[in-house]
């Protein structure tokens, strides 16, 4: 997978921000500082639906994304549900 938000809690200061990356990884604290906080919630933003012109349009960011999403247009179904059944597809091939 390429594209996570990621959720923190700074329990020294209180702090929850969210940040958006290609991993789930450990960041500082926007407000004080302190650092290495592991997210406790990431959502999965690899793969992004929407609606255009009465079909459901897939985008899907790269394996090599690193400082943004890059989307690319990989797919477009004429239903919600195909939409998802293509992204189950190309989540099986990412995790063989």
């Amino acid at each position: 997978m390429a594209w996570y938000r990621n959720f923190y809690h700074c329990t020294d200061c209180g702090t929850h921000w969210e940040d958006e990356w290609s991993c789930c990884c450990d960041d500082e604290c926007p407000v004080c500082g302190s650092g290495d906080w592991s997210p406790y919630e990431s959502e999965d933003l690899t793969f992004l639906v929407e609606k255009e012109d009465g079909q459901f349009v897939v985008w899907e960011s790269p394996i090599g994304a690193e400082d943004g999403p890059n989307y690319s247009r990989v797919a477009v179904a004429p239903s919600a549900h195909g939409a998802r059944s293509y992204i189950t597809y190309r989540q099986a091939a990412y995790w063989g």
